[in-house]
């Protein structure tokens, strides 16, 4: 087997590529451009984002599809499909299935399919991606978490007794072991909070992360456990909470780059990666994660916020900023450790450079959801393409585009459809996703005013028809980029 050294020979490889790489997932933006770096990379989505123009994107024509609950749901539906399986023989043996999420069903339908999972098994990640798992992992590694106590509350006062054993005080942050942040994630200063959250929620049935509240930032880092080390990604800030964006508190709405750091807390948010890393290596992990950092406005302190063991919602950013042209997008180093390949690179460098404060490139990323709770049937939606923001701060489509790598000023954004004509938009759903340069939320957690136009003007291009919650079909997903 050949052997390939160097950032160089590892180019001329993905250029070359002879190995069919399937990324299956609702849309293709996690991983969107990854094909103009790598031959024979193909997009399997679900929703139809591309209107069937994306030459790598394919959609099954037939999408009369049961309810979905899931990500993986969507991902076995995929894999099941007729047309899905035959399309992808045509592409030849031996290919390669990518995910954001999957699970053990999704392991053995890409069996059947000829497909080999480009990630560590689903047991694994499953068990990995525990808050309480993480926070213990973080424990052992060395990476800090905020003040916190392990442990089950069947009450109010149980938790305040738990709270109260490690001095974490009443105003208090409760999360779940799995869920999306923004839904699994609870404020509680009084009874009634609890009250409010339980009635909803199976807290009392589960082991609670429990938390003392501070005011942070929210940092988020994509880095590759490879066979020869760890390599970590840009930081970046993340966008949560705004009302504008999306109805959850506290929940993921984007995110822009680079982060707001001093030089300390950014080798310091590097290193501590790097340490996850380590420790994830001896659990047997190999490949993609994506790491939250809470920043303490008040100390500075960065501590553990939470470990998403897959590709992220934050990927499609990682893969164009400055270190991926200068290298290779992030999520190579990832495919390298599935292929069938020998190679070997300087990781220690590849960091130096990625970490590298010079030539910064400025980029920002949203993900617009209805704040309504009401249900519509779409009749109108944007399109998928560049858009331009004017003068009067109208909004308006450029051109047709397939990414966002072609966007030239702060006045273009890349918009990526989710929810189309015919969909049913609800509280909660994914509308679509925008891409822009330069900032689009300020260094004290505020959205900049041309996000606000942004987001305006985008949502201004839909129209539906409302009905009765009753009389809607289930959807298809309250999709999350995870």
């Amino acid at each position: 087997m050949m052997k390939f050294r160097g950032v160089s020979d590892l180019r001329e490889f993905f250029r070359t590529n002879q190995t069919p790489v399937y990324f299956i997932s609702p849309t293709a933006f996690n991983l969107l451009g990854i094909d103009r770096w790598v031959r024979n990379f193909h997009y399997v989505n679900y929703f139809d984002s591309f209107e069937g123009t994306h030459p790598n994107v394919f959609v099954p024509v037939d999408r009369t599809a049961p309810e979905f609950q899931s990500i993986e749901d969507i991902c076995n539906y995929l894999l099941r499909h007729p047309e899905v399986t035959s399309w992808m023989a045509g592409h030849g043996t031996g290919g390669r299935a990518v995910f954001v999420m999957f699970d053990e069903e999704t392991e053995a339908l890409a069996a059947r399919a000829g497909l080999r999972v480009a990630h560590p098994p689903a047991e694994l990640r499953h068990r990995l991606d525990s808050k309480i798992v993480t926070t213990q992992l973080g424990d052992d590694a060395g990476v800090p978490s905020v003040p916190n106590v392990l442990g089950r509350a069947a009450s109010y006062p149980e938790l305040l007794a738990l709270a109260d054993r490690s001095g974490l005080g009443r105003d208090l942050v409760v999360q779940m072991p799995y869920g999306d942040s923004g839904k699994t994630t609870f404020f509680i200063k009084n009874p009634a909070d609890w009250a409010k959250y339980a009635a909803k929620e199976p807290l009392t049935e589960q082991e609670l992360k429990v938390m003392r509240r501070i005011e942070h930032r929210a940092i988020a880092v994509e880095a590759v456990l490879t066979r020869h080390g760890t390599l970590v990604g840009p930081l970046m800030n993340d966008i949560t909470g705004h009302p504008e964006l999306t109805p959850y508190r506290g929940g993921w709405a984007g995110n822009d780059y680079p982060a707001t750091l001093t030089a300390a807390q950014k080798r310091r948010a590097r290193d501590l990666t790097s340490r996850l890393g380590d420790r994830l290596a001896a659990e047997g992990y190999v490949g993609f994660f994506e790491v939250d950092f809470l920043v303490d406005t008040g100390t500075g302190e960065l501590y553990l916020g939470e470990l998403n063991p897959r590709i992220s919602g934050i990927s499609s950013m990682t893969n164009v900023t400055a270190g991926a042209y200068a290298d290779l997008p992030l999520f190579l180093f990832h495919l390298l450790e599935y292929l069938d390949v020998d190679y070997e690179v300087d990781i220690a460098e590849i960091n130096e450079r990625w970490s590298r404060e010079a030539s910064v490139d400025v980029w920002s990323q949203i993900i617009i959801k209805e704040t309504r709770d009401q249900v519509e049937l779409l009749t109108e939606a944007p399109r998928t393409g560049i858009y331009q923001l004017g003068a009067n701060a109208s909004v308006s489509f450029r051109r047709w585009g397939h990414d966002w790598h072609g966007i030239v000023s702060e006045a273009e954004a890349f918009y990526l459809r989710i929810m189309g004509p015919g969909d049913y938009r609800y509280h909660g759903a994914d509308l679509g996703a925008l891409v822009t340069r330069g900032r689009l939320q300020s260094d004290d957690n505020q959205l900049e005013e041309r996000c606000k136009q942004w987001i305006t003007g985008m949502r201004g291009q839909f129209t539906g028809t409302p009905i009765a919650p009753q009389a809607a079909p289930a959807s298809p997903l309250n999709f999350k980029m995870a």
